[in-house]
Parts: structure tokens; C-alpha cells; sequence
């Protein structure tokens, strides 16, 4: 497929990869390129773009770590158009939060304020499809829980489900992105079959009241979980952050006997 560059030459500009990388971005967002689909040869969008090859490359590349696409190599390989840009933004989130040395109380208190808008939306939008879903969700948890496995996933995944039944893209986003910081924040800490059985009891009540269209229910019940996984994050976190306290009140006690600086 031919590309419509417009009318500017690029090949002067410094940063003419960023243009490159927009001009192909404009054509995915307008649906002219669809995911599964593959872009020209670097050759080919060199020539239609009047810029060299490395420039093509390094657009590419920037196409690729925002999500747009995926660059395969060999013989059959090239561009192909993806939809990971979700994915994405929801690392790049919590790599901020990592940097900025978020706490466990900020997170909670921003996914409570999160949770009670989907809650809301979803009170009013949920349909019989999204429902099930839910339900879905909840069945393959309690599944593994039967099989003695922690059904960490189906727990993260049943917050996201559960945006996506507002029917609000910008919720959903929200969502994922707050799910992968606590996908993180638990990831760190034990995982038993007694606190998940909890979280999936929890979600069969928060679903039982959505589907009734209870929301003050619903909003309670959604608050009263928060305050578990706090409690969970809380105290493994403590228990954690008094061992790094300790190693690093070490580490500089041994720097001070080096320097002769006193205690």
C-alpha cells in the first residue's frame, strides 16, 4: 500500500523520524492500516517519505515502544500494525510511580475514588453480556482455588472487566493502568488461598449487587475490600520496609567507619 506523505520533503529536518513516526501513526488512528496489518519495506517508506533508511528505522522503533507496532526480523518479517498501546501506557505508569516512590495509601486512595465512578457506570451501563463476564471471572477463580491454585490473575483481571462494563474508554484506561501497579504492589506479597477465596468472595458480592443495581450496596462493598487489600499491602510492606531500613542504616554506618565520621 502506497503512503500519502503530503507535499513536505523531511529529509532535512533533524528529528524527521518523529514526523515519519506521526505521519504513520495518523494512518493507523484513521483505520487506513488495521492491526495484523503490514507496512512497506523501510526502502519502500524511505523512497515515499524523501528521508534515508535509518530514519524509517528509528520512526519504527518509536512506533514500536509506543504500542503501534510490532518489527519482526528474518526473511518474512517487517512492520506489523498492534494494538498494545494499553499495555503500554500501563507500564509507563508504573514506572512513574516506582520513580516517585508512590505509597501503598496513595494507590488505594486513588483506586477507591476510580472504583466508585466504574461502580456508578456500571450500575447504569452493564449489560447481560458484561454480567456474564463477571461471572465468568469468578468461576475460573474459584476453579483454581480448587485446584489449590491462587487465582491471582482472575482477581486483577475481574477490576478490568469490571471498567470495561462502564462503557467508558477513558475508565478503562484508568483502570488498567491502576491494576498494574497493583498487580505489582501484590506480586510482592504471599499470595494464600484463604486471602484469595476472600477476594473472589468479595467479588461474587460486588457482582451480585451490580446485577441487582444496588449501588450503595455495591460502593460498600467494593470500599470495605479496598480496606483488606490495604491491610494486606500495609503490613507486608512494613515488614519489608523495616528490613530496608535496616540494610540501609548498615550500609551507612559501614560508609561513616571508612570516612572516620562518628556514629
Amino acid at each position: 500500500m502506497k503512503i500519502k506523505t503530503g507535499h513536505s520533503d523531511l529529509s532535512n529536518n533533524k528529528r524527521a523520524f518523529e514526523d515519519v513516526s506521526t505521519k504513520i501513526k495518523k494512518l493507523i488512528i484513521q483505520g487506513v492500516f488495521k492491526p495484523g496489518d503490514k507496512l512497506p519495506s523501510e526502502a519502500e517508506m524511505a523512497r515515499q517519505f524523501k528521508v534515508g533508511r535509518q530514519t524509517v528505522r528509528e520512526a519504527l522503533r518509536l512506533l514500536e515502544l509506543s504500542g503501534f507496532l510490532a518489527v519482526h526480523q528474518g526473511a518474512r518479517g517487517g512492520s506489523v500494525i498492534t494494538n498494545t498501546i494499553l499495555d503500554t501506557l500501563s507500564k509507563s505508569f508504573l514506572d512513574a510511580v516506582q520513580m516517585k516512590n508512590i505509597t501503598v495509601a496513595e494507590v488505594i486512595a486513588a483506586r477507591r475514588e476510580i472504583d466508585k465512578i466504574v461502580i456508578s457506570q456500571a450500575i447504569l451501563h452493564a449489560t447481560d453480556a458484561d454480567l456474564a463476564l463477571l461471572n465468568e471471572n469468578i468461576s475460573k477463580a474459584t476453579q483454581k482455588i480448587e485446584k489449590g491454585i491462587p487465582p491471582f490473575e482472575e482477581n486483577i483481571t475481574f477490576n478490568t472487566t469490571l471498567a470495561k462494563a462502564s462503557h467508558n474508554g477513558i475508565f478503562v484506561i484508568l483502570v488498567e493502568s491502576m491494576m498494574t501497579i497493583m498487580a505489582d504492589f501484590l506480586s510482592r506479597t504471599p499470595q494464600t488461598l484463604a486471602v484469595s477465596q476472600k477476594n473472589v468472595n468479595d467479588h461474587r458480592d460486588i457482582l451480585n449487587a451490580l446485577t441487582e443495581r444496588n449501588e450503595a450496596r455495591a460502593l460498600l462493598l467494593t470500599d470495605n475490600h479496598l480496606r483488606l487489600i490495604e491491610e494486606i499491602l500495609v503490613s507486608s510492606f512494613e515488614k519489608g520496609t523495616g528490613v530496608v531500613k535496616r540494610k540501609a542504616r548498615r550500609k551507612q554506618l559501614n560508609a561513616n567507619r571508612e570516612l572516620n565520621i562518628p556514629r
